[in-house]
């Protein structure tokens, strides 16, 4: 079905990228993992990846938060395997702060990677998408695109700032053959939740434990971390001919919590 499409994922060297990034190449699609470093372990997790899936996958160096090394890791990207099928943009970044204490340095980190990074890939990638007349563009955005939560203003602010990119992004190619959705998934256990913990526990001066229980999942009705593997599932069918007629959602995957 995807066999032989290429696809970019932004920050896949963990968690949901990493997931949606090995469920692609399960389906036979040419991947470029993504990182902000080259390393020993990235080269390890390409080799792996390569291995078990037998598929082609190559690994790019890119800090999202910034414009040039996007434009190389793009271009690379087309030199290397041919021109992106599919763009999975899930690079991000978070910081948790009360608005008043919150750094400007912080602001722009979390905005740069998380939204204007969005915008330069797709701006990339569109092109040549339009001159085949294919392609999928897939958001990772988050509950916090449909929702707030205190301390969180920059993240809840890029991730509304994507589902609205998201929109016009498929209202402009809605006639190209061409769909862009946002997945919007809750808690889900990665790298950057884990992180998150010490820092919520902070802000709210209560115990890690009590973060998990009563900040992290008391929003989610199914008191459950959402997998990767769902995640990874929900990708795979938005870039598949199944999801053709989908274009400019916003996908909740989070155990119920918008439907409060």
């Amino acid at each position: 079905m995807l066999s032989g499409k290429v696809a970019v994922v932004t920050g896949s060297t963990s968690g949901i990228g990493l997931g949606i990034a090995r469920a692609l190449a399960m389906q036979g699609c040419r991947v470029v993992l993504n990182g902000r470093r080259q390393t020993e372990e990235t080269e390890s997790l390409r080799a792996e990846m390569a291995a078990a899936t037998g598929s082609e996958v190559i690994f790019h160096r890119a800090d999202m938060s910034k414009v040039s090394d996007i434009e190389t890791m793009m271009a690379g990207a087309s030199r290397d395997l041919g021109p992106v099928d599919i763009l999975v943009n899930n690079a991000g970044v978070q910081h948790v702060s009360p608005i008043e204490e919150f750094s400007t340095a912080a602001w722009d980190l979390v905005l740069a990677t998380n939204l204007t990074s969005v915008f330069h890939c797709t701006k990339a990638v569109l092109p040549a998408m339009k001159q085949r007349g294919w392609g999928r563009i897939i958001n990772i955005a988050s509950a916090h695109a449909l929702v707030a939560s205190p301390f969180k203003s920059a993240y809840v602010a890029a991730k509304h700032g994507m589902v609205g990119l998201t929109k016009v992004t498929a209202l402009e190619t809605a006639e190209k053959g061409i769909t862009c959705n946002a997945i919007c998934p809750g808690y889900v256990w990665t790298p950057l939740v884990e992180k998150q913990i010490e820092d919520q526990a902070r802000s709210h001066g209560i115990p890690a434990e009590r973060v998990v229980r009563e900040v992290l999942l008391a929003p989610q009705p199914t008191r459950e971390f959402v997998t990767v593997e769902e995640c990874a599932a929900l990708a795979v069918f938005l870039a598949s001919d199944a999801g053709k007629s989908i274009t400019g959602a916003a996908i909740p995957i989070e155990g119920g919590w918008t439907a409060r």
